[in-house]
């Protein structure tokens, strides 16, 4: 339920403020930051079709925010990278987001401090659990 409303409260904000969809901005951060080199892997990273990853692609491209060129070492794979004006928009944004979360968890009555380290602790559990099942 958190992660829902928090994830159509970005979607809100996004659009609002940069004419971006949240999903879009996750591809951007799955390029930048978690190597999503290729077309196929950010649609696995998204849970998404190949052919609805390259309609993103394409329209992430035409902003200028993403470099989409073919693999050098062939066949159909496109290889992809953040922009300059990619790598700065998605430092903005996450910019913000942190000073929005801060002001949200401080109203909340959580020192912020604490609830960074517990966030951190549950994602490094969450990473070890994954990492559990693929082996």
């Amino acid at each position: 339920m958190l992660t829902a409303r928090l994830d159509r409260a970005a979607d809100r904000i996004l659009r609002a403020e940069h004419n971006l969809s949240y999903s879009r901005y996750l591809a951007l951060v799955l390029v930048g930051e978690l190597g999503a080199s290729t077309q196929r892997t950010l649609a696995e990273y998204l849970g998404v079709t190949e052919p609805s990853v390259s309609r993103m692609t394409g329209v992430l491209a035409a902003d200028g925010l993403l470099d989409v060129r073919p693999d050098p070492a062939g066949g159909n794979r496109r290889r992809l990278s953040l922009t300059d004006q990619g790598k700065r928009l998605v430092a903005s944004i996450q910019e913000g987001f942190e000073g929005r979360l801060a002001e949200l968890v401080a109203r909340s009555g959580i020192p912020y401090d604490e609830y960074a380290e517990h966030t951190a602790r549950l994602l490094a559990t969450f990473d070890q659990w994954e990492q559990e099942k693929t082996t």
